[in-house]
């Protein structure tokens, strides 16, 4: 999942940079508009890519699941007004 995760990140900035640097080496002698929207496309690629980064995986683990100290999880789910069945 990691792995998925940081290779997509590194694809979508890697294009962002490639876009901005495209933009204002060579795109700008033909067209400063090109290379204006070039760099506008840029500028929306990083939130874009920090969202497919920090995604939740249906495998990954996430805030609301057990810790492993049972002195915690009680007290979070105390918290967040859960009640374990003691056995």
């Amino acid at each position: 999942m990691y792995a998925r995760r940081r290779r997509v990140y590194l694809l979508l900035m890697s294009g962002c940079l490639f876009l901005f640097v495209s933009a204002w080496s060579f795109v700008r002698f033909l067209s400063v508009e090109a290379a204006v929207a070039l760099c506008v496309v840029a500028m929306i690629i990083p939130p874009v890519a920090a969202v497919i980064a920090n995604r939740r995986g249906p495998d990954d683990r996430w805030w609301d699941d057990p810790s492993g100290d049972p002195k915690s999880d009680e007290w979070w789910d105390e918290l967040d007004g859960k009640r374990r069945h003691e056995d």
